[in-house]
């Protein structure tokens, strides 16, 4: 009998060879790869072609100084401040019941800016009047029984000095004695009533200090308590709040810059200077050297100096940044002989403080001409006002790299890219 069964051992699959469409999917892969090499390539190819370059920030170098007047001498970097200022608190302790300013308000000397609760301090005055009052007509009394006393004793004198034998020595004695006694009396009455009145006086002037008053006509900057708050002469924690508001006079205002103590012998009291706001960089102030502080901050090596600010203007207030460029000008014919003889000397170049770098011991600064960095030692000096003095190594009008790359190399492509 013949098996007519199909023969399954035939049946198998071939797990080695991929599928067509894993086959497909490869073979598409491979290409697109090869199209984003090839991509690549070309961009590499055409940027190195075009001769482009790394981004950079530059900056010019300018020439200062050179002799004449009105030069550019030293840089430094402050803040404006009023040379007039204060923090108004009350002289005593209360609550503040009223305050009647608020930023910007002008007030001017002795105009009451706020007042504390001072029910207290003007039943003191009520009662030390009528302590007065009792005083006085305690004196008056005193005096009438003084007055009495020494009619009496005046009178006891007669009768003795007309008939001893009317008065005996004794009685005129007592009426004598009677009578100083009343105007022992009337003296300490009298300092009774001058102590009412120094009591007067002191409640007074306890409830006039519950009036806080402008100490100067001047501005008002920023209110430092409300009403309902408790305030004292001195912060004493808690809820309590020392000053009530804080004033200057914008009239006096002038920038405290910090100059570099190696660069302080080049200021000079009086010497013009222009001032730069960091809010403003687009417009210039007219100052003057009103100081310059005798003494040096040892942490920091500088100098500080204050610089009136001539030109009042509205937009220029207290602790906005500010530049101030020291400005020399001839000092005087010997002075003026002096500049013409060494006008080279003194033709000093300033840069960005950022544009010096140091590289293997040397200070040097990164040029940037004709799209190539190129390496150039210097002999620079301190910072003062974000800009620093190059002695030597740099003659004016060069380009120099500011940020943009790390790591400098000689030759290396940039481009200047463009100032925000």
């Amino acid at each position: 009998m013949t098996d007519s069964s199909p023969d399954l051992s035939r049946l198998k699959i071939n797990r080695d060879s991929p599928s067509p469409g894993l086959r497909r999917a490869f073979r598409n892969a491979a290409l697109i790869a090869a199209g984003a090499v090839v991509l690549v390539v070309v961009a590499v190819v055409l940027l190195r072609g075009s001769g482009a370059g790394t981004p950079v920030q530059v900056a010019t170098v300018t020439l200062s100084g050179g002799g004449g007047a009105g030069g550019t001498g030293v840089v430094a970097n402050g803040y404006v401040v009023a040379r007039t200022q204060a923090s108004v608190s009350a002289k005593l302790p209360g609550r503040l019941a009223y305050l009647g300013v608020s930023e910007g308000s002008h007030v001017v000397e002795g105009q009451v800016i706020a007042r504390l609760d001072n029910a207290d301090y003007t039943a003191a005055v009520m009662q030390a009047e009528a302590n007065l009052a009792t005083a006085r007509a305690s004196l008056i009394e005193t005096e009438s029984d003084r007055d009495q006393l020494q009619r009496e004793a005046r009178r006891a004198h007669e009768v003795r000095a007309q008939n001893a034998q009317l008065l005996s020595q004794q009685d005129l004695e007592s009426a004598e004695s009677r009578a100083a006694q009343a105007e022992a009396r009337v003296r300490a009455q009298e300092a009774r009533v001058q102590a009412a009145e120094a009591g007067i006086r002191m409640a007074q002037a306890n409830l006039e200090n519950t009036l806080i008053r402008a100490p100067f006509t001047g501005t008002v900057l920023r209110k430092d308590a409300e009403v309902g708050e408790v305030v004292a002469p001195s912060v004493g924690g808690g809820l309590t709040r020392g000053a009530v508001v804080t004033m200057a006079d914008l009239s006096t205002l002038e920038v405290e810059v910090d100059v570099n103590e190696a660069y302080i012998a080049r200021v000079h009291g009086g010497e013009p200077a222009r001032i730069t706001l960091d809010a403003y960089p687009d417009t210039s102030f007219r100052g003057t050297v009103r100081m310059i502080v005798p003494t040096a901050d040892r942490q920091r090596a500088t100098v500080q100096v204050k610089v009136s600010i001539l030109d009042h203007d509205p937009r220029i207030l207290t602790e906005m940044g500010a530049r101030v460029e020291f400005l020399e000008a001839a000092r005087g014919a010997g002075a003026a002989s002096d500049a013409a003889s060494d006008a080279a000397a003194r033709r000093r170049v300033s840069v960005p403080a950022e544009a010096v770098r140091t590289d293997g011991g040397a200070t040097v600064v990164w040029l940037v001409s004709d799209g190539r960095l190129e390496r150039r030692a210097v002999d620079a000096g301190p910072v003062s006002g974000g800009m620093r003095e190059v002695r030597s190594g740099l003659v004016g009008g060069e380009v120099l790299l500011l940020s943009g790359v790390a790591n400098p190399a000689a030759g290396q492509k940039v481009k200047v890219a463009p100032r925000n």
